[in-house]
């Protein structure tokens, strides 16, 4: 048992410093790293093309790396903002690392590229252990999935510097209890903003454009009490507009 634990300590230690070079690679050349987590089904997707469709209209340099097990299916759909996607197949990993998101980017990330949003594989796991380099943290969750996910799942969550709550407009079908997942929130990440979001009928869309626009300026990012786990960071650099 304590070779397997120093064994996952010790490469998430390698994660953590590929994904600070990473950030600060990205910092240098004026770029951010947004990376959305959540459940299959979630409806992030659908939500990430209303953004980028945002995005495009209002002339912010964007792009878009998603990441499945298999299929193009979300590329296609996210390719219809018009900004620039590319698909990541896992090939059965169920988790995006530092080292990989890197490798997908070199040669294909347009240089003028201001926010990078990353869609991590469907999974709320595996994925919330592993620092992609991002400077804005972001776990989703639907009406439909229930009030206790954020106790269920309390590191995707806990380590999340903004949540967003996906598919409101069937709120009132599910029975969803908005006061009892905000206080579950809570719970496990006192003082992170949620957010109300409908992809179908705009409530809350642009708004997730919006906070990854102000820590691109510099702006202040909630630092979640659960922290990192001893011996790891996950500093977010504040970059340079002079």
């Amino acid at each position: 048992m304590c070779r397997t634990v120093d064994l996952q300590q010790a490469v998430l230690a390698r994660n953590d410093d590929s994904a600070q070079e990473l950030r600060t690679s990205l910092a240098a050349r004026g770029t951010i790293a947004v990376n959305l987590l959540s459940s299959p089904g979630s409806g992030k997707t659908e939500l990430l093309e209303r953004e980028l469709g945002l995005a495009r209209e209002r002339g912010v340099p964007v792009a878009a790396l998603t990441a499945d097990l298999a299929t193009e299916n979300d590329a296609l759909r996210l390719g219809r903002s018009g900004v620039p996607v590319k698909q990541v197949l896992t090939d059965g990993l169920c988790h995006l690392e530092a080292v990989m998101l890197r490798g997908h980017l070199d040669g294909w990330l347009p240089e003028a590229t201001r926010l990078l949003f990353v869609e991590n594989v469907g999974n709320l796991v595996c994925p919330a252990s592993y620092d992609l380099g991002e400077s804005l943290r972001v776990a989703l969750a639907s009406v439909t999935e229930g009030e206790d996910k954020p106790l269920k799942y309390p590191t995707a969550f806990g380590l999340a510097h903004l949540v967003l709550v996906t598919k409101t407009d069937l709120a009132q079908a599910v029975g969803f209890d908005e006061a009892a997942f905000l206080a579950n929130v809570r719970r496990v990440n006192p003082g992170v903003e949620v957010v109300l979001t409908s992809a179908r009928t705009g409530q809350g869309v642009g708004t997730l454009l919006e906070r990854a626009l102000a820590v691109l300026a510099g702006g202040p990012v909630h630092r979640p009490v659960m922290g990192r786990p001893a011996g790891h960071s996950h500093q977010v650099p504040l970059l340079d507009h002079s």
